[in-house]
């Protein structure tokens, strides 16, 4: 009948332990016994050469040999009888120097020559041995004889039955297989807990299903657009999938390591650490919005998952563009219509010469704010995202200003980055400047070039930024505005109020700034205005191609002259 292996891990676990914990009993014992053999061996002939010790130190026995002949009723006949019975010796043979009898078990034997060599032993030397004799076999001791002067005059033999040793060590076997019983019990039963255990945790699968679920585990994890790291409950990573290694920038060797010595600290590792509660966190990584959920698991470590919400972030930007064109559009249609009202009242009024020169002077004016802007702002995606949010600005009765010193050439490496900081640090001010509602509210914006390094600067007429507030600000996660309801869209950051941490979707704006600017190798900063207000610096090496442009020397305080 052929024996089927188990399929569960459990049930494999279990055989596995009750065959190694019979295997280990069934060797113990064996290595237990072979030793227990020559332990009684050597007990019965230690006994023996005690017995035979004690026998020739008797000095009536030396007396006795050397005083009477060997025959079955004499002195040390008798003397030997006496010690063989109280001890339980199998014989106690006594002989003089040529290794004739003088006492033996069976009488008949005395005044023979004994039948083993006695020449050891009459020599001086004590003799240990397991041999076979005349009564069989034995566990014997030989010791030299010696008269009161200290000559040698014969010997004494004495024999510890086999037999005995024997039913020593099988009375041994019995109380060594039952400890050995109780033990494979113990063993059998933790086997078979440590089974359920397994099978509990395992939920019956087989290691064939183990393997399989690994190869789809890995293939899963390094497959997905997701990242994923997984952490254990003293905190240490224990596995980083590839696109979280690429959104991170984690290396492979991670593994093992706390979060600490493979992340700089910040937003980002508080939410990874789990220092930050709440879910769909945002974080910036690399110049890379992520959106973070971290979830606990049963053995006390926790998963963290990323999504890369760069692309989106970027489609919401152009989106809040869109928006801000709409919205330009829409405030100067208002205007617009304001004007056409305007011109039809002089029309019908017959002021026809003062309804020319109304629409001349409106003319003139929109076009010379456009050339100021043009003229200053070479690259046309930024002067046109200027004169869109100038009239947005004014719709919201705020003036934007363009800062004398301001001439940026259109040799732009990559517009788009110029346009968010630009664009997050207009709407930003605005915000503050429109919640302020200071007297006479106004926006500069200053863009200039020193040589390859674009440095942008936006002031406003806002509250400002307490000092305190200066470099929190830029963090992700930080705002001080909080949205009209739960599903409102995301907004930019602001700079009025008490300080907070914002709620989900906000805190990425400056932070954005912040990045895009330490990418470039340049800085992110904001100080006091005078007179009341704030200005942002955003200063960007290296995000302009050439150097035949005119440059400002551009101080520590953040001024140029």
């Amino acid at each position: 009948m052929r024996i089927r292996w188990p399929r569960r891990v459990s049930g494999q676990v279990l055989a596995a332990q009750l065959s190694i914990t019979a295997g280990v009993m069934v060797l113990a014992t064996a290595l237990f016994l072979a030793p227990l053999s020559s332990e009684i061996d050597n007990q019965a002939m230690h006994q023996a050469l005690a017995i035979a010790q004690t026998t020739a130190a008797d000095p009536d026995i030396a007396r006795d040999l050397a005083a009477t002949k060997p025959t079955p009723s004499g002195p040390v006949q008798r003397a030997a009888e006496r010690i063989r019975r109280s001890t339980g010796a199998l014989y106690i043979v006594v002989m003089d120097s040529r290794g004739v009898r003088w006492s033996h078990t069976t009488t008949a034997r005395i005044g023979e020559h004994v039948s083993t060599d006695p020449r050891e032993a009459l020599s001086g030397r004590e003799v240990l041995q397991i041999d076979v004799g005349t009564l069989g076999r034995s566990a014997r001791a030989k010791v030299p004889l010696r008269a009161r002067d200290g000559r040698i005059i014969g010997a004494v033999s004495v024999g510890i039955g086999y037999g005995s040793v024997r039913d020593q060590l099988l009375a041994a076997v019995p109380r060594l297989l039952l400890y050995a019983g109780a033990a494979l019990a113990v063993g059998v039963l933790a086997a078979i807990a440590v089974s359920r255990r397994l099978r509990r945790r395992t939920h019956g699968v087989a290691f064939a299903d183990i393997s399989a679920l690994l190869d789809e585990r890995e293939a899963m994890l390094h497959g997905i657009r997701e990242g994923v790291v997984a952490f254990d409950r003293q905190g240490r990573i224990r596995l980083v999938n590839d696109e979280a290694g690429r959104l991170l920038g984690i290396r492979p060797d991670a593994t093992g390591r706390t979060l600490e010595e493979s992340l700089p600290p910040g937003r980002t590792t508080d939410v990874l650490a789990g220092r930050v509660d709440g879910a769909d966190l945002l974080t910036v990584s690399g110049g890379r919005v992520l959106v973070a959920n971290r979830m606990p698991t049963k053995d006390g470590g926790a998963v963290t998952t990323l999504r890369d919400r760069t692309e989106l972030e970027l489609l919401g930007r152009e989106l809040d563009s869109t928006r801000g064109l709409l919205d330009a559009l829409r405030a100067q249609d208002h205007e617009h219509a304001n004007r056409l009202h305007t011109l039809l009242g002089l029309l019908e009024l017959g002021l026809h010469e003062r309804a020319a020169q109304f629409v001349a002077e409106l003319t003139n004016a929109r076009r010379a704010s456009a050339e100021q802007i043009s003229e200053r702002v070479h690259d046309p995606m930024l002067s046109a995202l200027l004169v869109g949010k100038s009239a947005i600005v004014a719709e919201r009765g705020v003036a934007l200003r363009i800062s004398p010193a301001t001439l940026l050439p259109g040799r732009v490496v990559d517009p788009r980055d110029l346009v968010t900081v630009l664009g997050n640090l207009i709407d930003n001010a605005l915000d503050a400047v429109a919640a302020h509602r200071s007297p006479a509210p106004f926006i500069e914006v200053e863009l200039r070039a020193e040589g390859t390094t674009a440095v942008l600067r936006v002031s406003d007429t806002g509250p400002g930024v307490p000092p305190g507030m200066r470099d929190q600000i830029f963090t992700e996660g930080w705002s001080t505005k909080r949205p009209a309801h739960p599903g409102s869209p995301d907004g930019p950051d602001a700079h009025e109020g008490p300080a907070a941490v914002s709620p989900r979707g906000r805190g990425i704006g400056l932070a954005l700034v912040r990045r895009l600017a330490e990418r470039y190798g340049g800085m992110a900063r904001v100080t006091a205005r005078a007179g009341g207000g704030a200005v942002f610096t955003v200063v960007l090496p290296e995000a302009l191609t050439g150097d035949d442009t005119p440059t400002h020397e551009f101080t520590a305080a953040g001024e140029s002259r």
